[in-house]
């Protein structure tokens, strides 16, 4: 006979208030198995789920729910925290275009409280919602759960910085697992590894704490004196405080993340201490199941795995592994070359280089702005750095690219990756407004290769010919079907003309495959039309002007922003050359939520079908029988 699950008996948090601590343990051991199983079919962010499951289970038995407020950063732990809160038949759709995000996401449920896609912000915005909730004289819990990784990026310090100058109430949950994406790199990880070095201490201080709390009437007042007398016995025995106490927070921890029972204790104690609050909770990443624990890096983001077998489906040739490939290549002959990256070492493909030139490879952890200004100053220094970074992380450097890089005129070249539609993490992932803030900022030449051969050449123009900050911009995953065949040179565009075919069909990009069997089907049809695919996208080549203004229609297909987007730039340019002919334009409209590739094409009209529609309909022609 089967034993009923507890967890199919929740429905959300509430019903974790009539659990003891040891049905809880098992509560999170069914929470595992059950991401375990989702993930083996959907994918998703394995390690860090199940890392975090004890830390969420122990909040939300604790919280009132949704009134009190879990601010997650990034938010690729969250699925035991949508499990809890009522989603849990709804796993089998995550992050898929329709079902379940793969973060918290504030219109899928009142108990996501924030969307969270990008690292080092939950403490800011804790803090806001902490002072609103103080403004409207209110009365409800304010949690900020924060990994240590993010600790290395800007934004947390800001937040913390402010935090603890406050005296709002607010808890801020450190999940310390000793990595990010990559391991963790630089002080703060040293910093708390000083800190695990004192357990002893801490649960001294923890224990005395909580008995005294709960001693009647005065109980809370002599906590407060106890917090007094602590800092003076802290200095005294080690001489220092914390980090995060000269910021301005009661510091406790270390405490480990899988005991229930020390979790529960801890939260309560931070709860009853009208303060700013860090609790310092120590995890391990992958918990629960041995080989996302044995290997967090394959199983931070995985596409489906075997369960018994842990295998993940073998890595092919992608756009992110050619590149990696082609500036090892190239640093083999150039001694100037240095890589680097942002806490995504595997995931831009550069562990190779790593091995290879440990001494030119640079890891600066999650802190893309640092990144950003620290090539610009290896540049002056005459070295030719090359920062890998995902589309969406770049976002975080403008005001690096622009103050720090282009009035230098510093020579620099970002490795983008990720460029255009990102399956399945949604909104905060897609790479689609790159080109829009990049064209902005003066001294910018950008390349978007259509093939890996195209991306080895556009490499070598980024490295050695373009001057100022070089772009090579790539998307995830390998070549689209349709370019076999075709032969890149070194020119920034290639022009396809069909004898006097009036309709030029326009992009960049891996769309170009598309483009290649729309102008095959649309010719036979009886509707001839030449293409023009640009590989310098920016800035735009002349010639390619002149050549789109000779034509009577030019349709435009871009994978990224139809705002600021090549497109909007090129109808510019096309009236001020006193073109009179009708021009088309299929971009991308504001947000695109999670889903895969092709879909994304679909959704956009920027597949093979879309693209031939586009020119049917424009020309008037009906779809044949």
């Amino acid at each position: 006979m089967d034993v009923p699950r507890i967890l199919d008996a929740i429905s959300s948090p509430a019903d974790l208030k009539v659990l003891d601590n040891e049905e809880l343990a098992i509560l999170a051991r069914e929470i595992r198995q059950e991401i375990v199983a989702t993930t083996s079919v959907t994918g998703g962010h394995v390690a860090s789920s199940l890392g975090a499951v004890d830390i969420i289970v122990a909040l939300e038995s604790l919280l009132d729910m949704p009134r009190d407020r879990v601010v997650f950063d990034v938010g690729h732990q969250c699925y035991c925290h949508k499990i809890l809160t009522g989603r849990a038949e709804r796993m089998t759709t995550l992050r898929k275009m329709g079902g379940l995000s793969g973060f918290p996401k504030p219109e899928e449920s009142d108990h996501d409280a924030f969307i969270a896609g990008h690292a080092s912000n939950s403490v800011s915005v804790a803090v806001g919602m902490a002072r609103a909730r103080t403004l409207q004289k209110q009365d409800y819990q304010v949690i900020a759960l924060i990994g240590d990784g993010a600790l290395t990026g800007g934004l947390a310090y800001e937040g913390l910085s402010n935090a603890g100058r406050s005296s709002d109430r607010l808890i801020v949950v450190l999940n310390d697992n000793r990595m990010s994406i990559s391991k963790n790199v630089g002080f703060v990880a040293r910093h708390l590894a000083t800190l695990r070095s004192r357990p002893r201490y801490v649960r001294f201080r923890m224990g005395i704490s909580s008995l005294i709390a709960h001693i009647p009437l005065i109980g809370k007042a002599i906590q407060r004196f106890i917090v007094w007398v602590k800092s003076r016995l802290k200095n005294a025995m080690y001489h220092s405080s914390t980090l995060f106490e000269e910021m301005g927070f009661y510091y406790l921890g270390p405490v480990d993340g899988h005991n229930l029972h020390d979790l529960t204790a801890s939260l309560q104690t931070a709860k009853n201490l009208s303060r700013p609050v860090l609790l310092h909770v120590e995890t391990v990443k992958g918990k629960g199941y041995g080989f996302a624990a044995q290997n967090p890096d394959t199983y931070h983001g995985v596409s489906g795995f075997d369960i018994e077998t842990g295998k993940t489906p073998p890595s092919s040739k992608s756009f992110s592994s050619t590149m990696a490939d082609g500036l090892c290549r190239l640093a083999q002959e150039d001694l100037r070359i240095c890589a680097i990256t942002a806490a995504m070492k595997s995931g831009t493909c550069l562990t190779k280089f790593a091995e290879r030139f440990p001494v030119r490879f640079f890891d600066v952890g999650i802190a893309e702005e640092h990144a950003v200004t620290f090539a610009s100053g290896l540049a002056t220094g005459g070295m030719l750095p090359v920062f890998a970074v995902y589309s969406t992380f770049l976002q975080r450097c403008y005001d690096q690219i622009l103050n720090d890089t282009s009035i230098m005129n510093n020579h620099i070249v970002l490795a983008v990756d990720r460029a255009g539609i990102v399956p399945d993490d949604g909104e905060t992932h897609q790479g689609v407004f790159d080109v829009p803030f990049l064209t902005t900022i003066p001294h910018v030449t950008i390349y978007s290769p259509s093939t890996f051969a195209e991306l080895d050449i556009s490499l070598k123009q980024a490295l050695y010919d373009a001057a100022g900050i070089a772009v090579v911009r790539y998307p995830k995953g390998g070549e689209l079907p349709g370019c076999e065949g075709f032969q890149p040179d070194y020119k920034p565009y290639t022009h396809l003309k069909n004898g006097k075919a009036r309709i030029l069909l326009m992009t960049y990009g891996r769309l170009f495959s598309y483009a290649l069997i729309a102008a095959r089907e649309l010719s036979e049809e009886g509707m001839p039309v030449s293409l023009l695919k640009l590989t310098r996208i920016w800035p735009l080549p002349e010639e390619c002007v002149a050549i789109a203004a000779e034509y009577d229609w030019v349709f435009f297909f871009e994978e990224g922003s139809r705002q600021g987007g090549i497109g909007q730039h090129l109808q510019s340019r096309l009236l001020e050359s006193g073109f009179r002919g009708e021009f088309r334009l299929k971009a991308i409209d504001g947000f695109l939520p999670a889903c895969s590739v092709s879909a994304g094409f679909r959704r956009t009209g920027l597949d093979v079908d879309g693209m031939i529609e586009a020119v049917r309909e424009a020309e008037g022609h009906e779809q044949p029988a």
